[in-house]
C-alpha cells in the first residue's frame, strides 16, 4: 500500500526529529530548569503550538470522526464546552503561574501551603499525576495508534503494540536528550505537519468523485449531521442528532468545565499547560501562548477532521457508531496519492510523538522534582538531577507500554478520569483567589471524588449525569467542611505567596498586613476579558463552519461578532494590566 516515496517521507521525518532533538541536547543537560522548562525562555508562539500539538494525538481525529458519525457536528460540544475553563486559565491564571516561579505544578503546593500535610500532598500528587494518571493517558494514546496501524496497514493489535513500543522508546530517547526546548520546537514542527496532512486529506476526500465537492457533501449528508448546536430535549438521547436531556445539558455546559480535573483542561491551569506557561519569557508571553492555544485547539484543528468525518457518511455508509473512526483511516488509505499518503501517516505519527514526548517530560518533572529531589536526595548536582530526569523518562515509557496492553476502551478510561476528578476543580481555582483554602482542602477534594464515584456506581447504580452531580456535590461539601474545621495556612507563608504572585480575589486579611487593603480590584475587568475571549473564540469556530458550508450571510455576521469581541477583549486587557505587570 505504501510506495517507496511514502517510506522516504516517513524516514526523512524521523531523521529530522532526531537531528532537531540532538541540537538541544547540550542546553537541556545544564540543569532541571533547562531540561523541564527550556530555560524559561520560550516565545508565546512556540509554547502555544506545543500546547496544541500535545492535545492532538493519534486518537483525536478518530474520536471526532466517531462523534460526528453518531451525533453530527454538534456532538463535539462534549469537548467544545471546555473552552470556558480553558479561557479561565488564559485570563485568570496564566500570569499567576508565570509569576510563581515554580518548576512544576505540584511544587506550587508547598509554595501555597505549609506543614507536613502540604509535603504529603505534594508527594502523593507527584506519583498520582506523574506516574499513575500519566501512564493511563499514554496507554490510551497508544491504543489509538494501534487502531490506526490496524486500519491503515492491517497490522494486528499484538504487533501494533510492539511497533508502538518501538516508537515510544524512540520518543523517550529524544525527549530525554533534548529536554523541553527540543520537545517544544519539534512539537511546533509536528503540529504544522499534522495540520497540513489533515487539510490535504479533507481536500482530496471532498473533491473525490463520490463526494462531489462541498455541494455534493451538503446534498448527500443529513441536515442533522451539520448542525452546530445541540438540541435540548426531555430525553437523554435521540436517534439522529445530539439531543441532550436537560440535566445532561446542565452538567456539560454549567458544571464540567469548572468542576472537573481533566488532562489539558484543568480548571486553574495545570499539567503540561502550566508547564508551557512557566517556560515562557514573561507574563505577556504566557497569556498570548494560552490564548493562541484556545483558538487553535477549538477553532482551527477540528474542521478538516469534521469534513472527512462527514464524507465517511457517503464513502463508507456501512460503518456506523464506533466503527466510523475506521472510515477516517480508510479515507487516508484510499484517496491519497503516493507521497501524500506517507505525509498523512507522518502527520498522525507526529501527533502521536508530540503527545507522548510531552507526557514523558511532564511526568518525569514530577517524579524528579517533587518526589526524588524532595524526599529522597535533596542534595544533588545539576548533572545528577538531569540524569535522574532522563531515567524517569525511560521508566515512564516502559510502564506506559505495559498499561497500553491492558486498556480496551478509550471511552471507559475517559469516563473514569473525568468523574474521579469531579469537584476538585473549584479548589484548584480558589487556591489562587481565596486565602482560606489550605492543604487539607485540596487533600479532601482529591480523595472525595473517588469515594463518591464508587458510591454512585456500585451502591446507587447511577449513570452520567446523575453520578456526576452526586460526585461534585459530595466533593464540594466535603472540602468546604474540612476547610472550616482545619486551621488556615500560616499567615507569614501566605504573605510571601501573595507578594510573589500578586493574586486578585478574597485576600483581605493578607492585604491588610501588606498595606494593600485599598488596592482596586481588577476582577470586573478580568471577568469581562473572559466573557469576550469566549465570545470571540466561539464566533471564530462557528464562522469557519458557516464559511465551509457556504452560508455566507451567517459567516459574515459571525466574523463581525468575532471582531467586536476582539476589540472589547483588547480594551479590557488594557485595563487589567496583566500584559504589562
Amino acid at each position: 500500500m505504501f510506495a517507496t516515496l511514502d517510506w522516504i517521507v516517513v524516514a526523512f521525518f524521523l531523521i529530522l526529529i532526531v537531528v532537531i532533538s540532538l541540537s538541544f541536547a547540550k542546553k537541556a543537560g545544564k540543569n532541571l530548569e533547562n531540561f523541564f522548562l527550556g530555560g524559561r525562555n520560550l516565545p508565546w508562539y512556540i509554547a502555544g503550538m506545543s500546547m496544541v500539538a500535545t492535545t492532538f494525538a493519534a486518537d483525536t481525529p478518530l474520536a471526532v470522526a466517531e462523534i460526528v458519525a453518531t451525533d453530527g457536528i454538534a456532538g463535539n460540544w462534549l469537548w467544545w464546552n471546555f473552552l470556558a475553563g480553558g479561557m479561565l486559565t488564559t485570563i485568570f491564571f496564566a500570569n499567576l503561574w508565570r509569576r510563581s516561579g515554580v518548576l512544576t505544578e505540584v511544587e506550587l503546593i508547598e509554595l501555597r501551603y505549609t506543614g507536613p500535610q502540604a509535603a504529603v500532598l505534594r508527594g502523593f500528587k507527584s506519583i498520582y499525576l506523574g506516574l499513575f494518571m500519566n501512564v493511563i493517558i499514554i496507554g490510551w494514546v497508544n491504543l489509538a495508534m494501534m487502531t490506526l496501524l490496524e486500519g491503515f496497514f492491517g497490522i494486528p493489535a499484538d504487533t501494533g503494540l510492539l511497533i508502538c513500543g518501538g516508537f515510544m522508546l524512540l520518543v523517550a530517547v529524544y525527549s530525554s536528550v533534548s529536554g523541553l526546548m527540543g520537545i517544544a520546537v519539534t512539537d511546533a514542527l509536528q503540529f504544522t505537519i499534522a495540520m497540513i496532512g489533515c487539510i490535504l486529506l479533507a481536500i482530496f476526500v471532498l473533491n473525490s468523485e463520490k463526494v462531489g465537492g462541498m455541494e455534493g457533501l451538503i446534498s448527500q449528508t443529513p441536515d442533522w449531521s451539520r448542525r452546530l448546536l445541540p438540541e435540548i430535549s426531555n430525553e437523554n438521547s435521540t436517534v439522529e442528532s445530539l439531543a441532550l436531556g436537560f440535566w445532561s445539558f446542565i452538567a456539560y455546559f454549567a458544571c464540567v468545565w469548572w468542576a472537573s480535573w481533566y488532562p489539558g483542561a484543568e480548571p486553574g491551569g495545570g499539567g503540561y499547560v502550566a508547564q508551557r506557561i512557566m517556560s515562557t519569557k514573561n507574563d505577556k508571553h504566557a497569556v498570548y501562548a494560552t490564548l493562541f492555544f484556545q483558538i487553535a485547539h477549538y477553532c482551527i484543528r477540528p474542521w478538516p477532521w469534521i469534513i472527512v468525518a462527514l464524507s465517511v457518511f457517503i464513502l463508507y455508509p456501512e460503518l456506523e457508531g464506533a466503527d466510523a473512526k475506521l472510515g477516517f483511516v480508510y479515507a487516508m488509505r484510499d484517496f491519497l496519492p503516493a507521497g501524500l499518503k506517507g505525509l498523512l501517516f507522518v502527520s498522525f505519527l507526529a501527533a502521536y510523538m508530540s503527545t507522548i514526548s510531552t507526557q514523558l517530560n511532564w511526568g518525569a518533572s514530577y517524579l524528579t522534582n517533587d518526589f526524588y529531589l524532595r524526599f529522597i536526595t535533596k542534595e544533588a548536582s545539576d548533572n545528577h538531577q538531569v540524569w535522574a530526569a532522563r531515567l524517569f523518562t525511560l521508566i515512564i515509557s516502559i510502564i506506559g507500554i505495559i498499561v497500553a496492553s491492558q486498556i480496551n476502551s478509550i471511552k471507559d478510561v475517559w469516563s473514569f478520569v473525568i468523574e474521579c476528578g469531579a469537584g476538585l476543580g473549584l479548589v484548584l481555582i480558589l487556591r489562587w483567589y481565596w486565602w482560606r483554602i489550605n492543604a487539607w482542602s485540596e487533600i479532601s477534594a482529591t480523595i472525595a471524588p473517588f469515594i463518591a464515584f464508587a458510591l454512585s456506581k456500585y451502591v446507587f447504580n447511577l449513570e452520567f449525569p446523575n453520578s456526576f452531580f452526586l460526585t461534585v456535590g459530595f466533593t464540594t461539601i466535603t472540602w468546604l467542611v474540612v476547610t472550616y474545621l482545619t486551621p488556615p495556612t500560616k499567615m507569614d507563608h501566605l504573605i510571601k505567596f501573595y507578594k510573589k504572585v500578586r493574586p486578585e480575589g478574597m485576600w483581605n486579611p493578607v492585604k491588610e498586613l501588606t498595606n494593600e487593603s485599598g488596592k482596586k480590584s481588577r476582577l470586573p475587568s478580568l471577568i469581562a476579558c473572559w466573557i469576550f475571549a469566549i465570545s470571540m473564540t466561539y464566533s471564530i469556530l462557528f464562522m469557519i463552519g458557516k464559511f465551509i458550508f457556504m452560508e455566507w450571510k451567517l459567516a459574515g455576521i459571525l466574523a463581525a461578532a468575532a471582531f467586536v469581541s476582539f476589540l472589547l477583549l483588547r480594551f479590557f486587557l488594557g485595563r487589567t494590566k496583566i500584559l504589562t505587570d
